[in-house]
């Protein structure tokens, strides 16, 4: 499995002196391969499956080390539990249909334009930008085409 994981990732973990468990490559492995956002009991579902010894405290320590490494960012997605997903070097944003908790990632260049704008005209860098857009999907009653 350890060629699924990016040369990045190893870079850093290794950087941070930490190895390279094989439940660490596990649980990243799962949340590349989510489809969607999974929350932590998601994840210890599908890891549990291919490792039963798997514990769920394990599963929620390596999530902390690999969100403080960098690696994965924690979200709460307008929810009570987490979310987690690898950390893109794109920046991207989250609708959140509010009756079925779909989530759909959404790119914007407007945005990046905007955050250039207010970053030059206070001098301040902004070093991350979290927006979710809470409402109604398609198939829950969303308006479709205006």
């Amino acid at each position: 499995m350890t060629s699924s994981l990016d040369e990045q990732t190893l870079i850093v973990l290794r950087a941070q002196g930490r190895r390279i468990t094989p439940q660490r490559k596990l649980l990243l492995e799962i949340i590349r391969q989510g489809e969607g956002h999974l929350d932590a009991d998601e994840i210890y579902r599908r890891a549990r499956e291919q490792d039963p010894r798997i514990s769920l405290s394990t599963v929620y320590r390596n999530l902390n080390l690999l969100k403080e490494l960098g690696l994965i960012s924690e979200l709460h997605l307008d929810q009570e539990h987490h979310h987690y997903e690898l950390r893109d070097a794109k920046d991207h944003y989250h609708l959140i249909c509010s009756k079925c908790d779909r989530v759909v990632e959404f790119h914007s260049p407007p945005v990046g334009k905007l955050m250039d704008q207010i970053s030059g005209d206070n001098d301040f860098l902004i070093e991350r930008v979290h927006i979710d857009l809470v409402g109604l999907c398609g198939d829950c009653g969303g308006r479709k085409g205006g």
